[in-house]
């Protein structure tokens, strides 16, 4: 765009470490000392090996000196205290390809692999559930709602390289799986460091479903959604090809609708342009989705002149939640409200965004019910 001007797109500095605020085998959330400064930084273990007290580290600082919504944290490119590291394992399917980023992945499909003729010999989801959002901020209230109601139920994380790639980064899906509430996890794209890596959303659904035996799965993308203002301007579009791969794949596809009455922006709303543009135009097939029917009547009206106008409903099975349910649905939500927020607000400021989330939990039990 500036030509014979080359333009800078990443920020590179040194610090050093001054404490390790958390650790992990996976990473480690570290107070960094940068000239002068204090400020947090994360490390993956996987991919620079583990710090120390006192470690020189080069840090990726584009996100905190831009002061982006991903920043708050650094990123360790390298410990210059530890800085060879030699590839183990098994693996040769590379992701960040061509970047000074990419690293090698044992995906699940690969030639080596034991699954590798599973995907092969694959038919079909018989049906299955596959629950898609676009902000990883749905995933805790649709699982707490629906493990309340189905504590048996084996629920899969699929994560998109839409946001976020390294899965590590989410205390979420690290507190679910901890507590036993995910039965395995999938990254898929250029996302990395799940349970099982897969090169695209076909092969990770039937991952999901093949080898971590799951009785349903949950979709999205990681913390980070990326949004321009645009129409077709946001990386929440994928919600709308990853419907479509679900039936592909002969699953039932239930979107998770983007509501909030909390949000500045009109764009979002209501029902946010980015469902709205998702299931109007960006999907070519039937999704179903449940709609709150909120307490708050203007609210409730608002949703539907939306549904109305965009002709979502002609195009789509959707199911809508009465009030009684709702109130069921916002008393388990209730019990976790500490644990969750969306776009930083908490619960308390955007409700209607995560009962929306806990109704689709509900819509999936109401869904492998029927399918048995």
């Amino acid at each position: 765009m500036f030509r014979g001007e080359i333009q800078i797109m990443i920020g590179i500095k040194i610090g050093k470490v001054i404490e390790i605020l958390k650790e992990n085998e996976n990473n480690s959330e570290l107070l960094i000392n940068l000239q002068g400064k204090t400020f947090k930084a994360m490390n993956y273990n996987k991919l620079t090996g583990k710090v120390k007290m006192g470690d020189t580290l080069l840090l990726n600082t584009t996100a905190v000196d831009l002061n982006l919504g991903t920043g708050g944290y650094h990123f360790v490119i390298s410990n210059l205290d530890s800085p060879l590291q030699d590839v183990t394992g098994e693996g040769h399917i590379m992701k960040l390809r061509y970047s000074p980023y990419q690293l090698k992945v044992f995906s699940a499909e690969e030639q080596e692999s034991p699954y590798h003729e599973l995907f092969n010999n694959f038919k079909t989801l018989d049906g299955m559930p596959i629950v898609i959002g676009s902000l990883h901020s749905m995933i805790f209230p649709f699982v707490k709602v629906l493990k309340s109601l189905n504590s048996t139920l084996k629920i899969a994380y699929i994560m998109t390289d839409g946001a976020a790639l390294p899965i590590d980064f989410s205390n979420t899906v690290r507190e679910l799986k901890d507590r036993g509430e995910l039965v395995g996890t999938v990254t898929i794209g250029n996302a990395f460091g799940g349970d099982l890596e897969c090169v695209n959303i076909y092969n990770g659904i039937i991952a999901a479903k093949e080898i971590l035996k799951c009785d349903l799965a949950i979709v999205t993308m990681g913390p980070g959604i990326a949004g321009t203002g645009t129409k077709y301007g946001f990386s929440g579009i994928e919600q709308g090809h990853i419907i479509d791969a679900t039936n592909d794949l002969g699953g039932t596809p239930i979107a998770i609708p983007r509501i909030s009455f909390a949000d500045s922006r009109p764009r979002h709303w209501g029902i946010s342009h980015h469902t709205i543009t998702v299931l109007s135009t960006i999907c070519k097939s039937e999704a179903t989705l449940g709609i709150p029917m909120y307490s708050d009547e203007a609210k409730t009206h608002h949703i539907l002149q939306q549904i109305k106008e965009s002709g979502i409903d002609r195009k789509h099975k959707c199911i809508f939640v009465d009030k009684a349910e709702i109130q069921g649905i916002t008393k388990i939500l209730e019990q976790f409200k500490p644990k969750m927020s969306t776009m930083g607000r908490k619960y308390e400021n955007d409700k209607e965004f995560f009962i929306a989330a806990g109704v689709s939990g509900c819509l999936a039990v109401s869904v492998l019910s029927a399918l048995q």
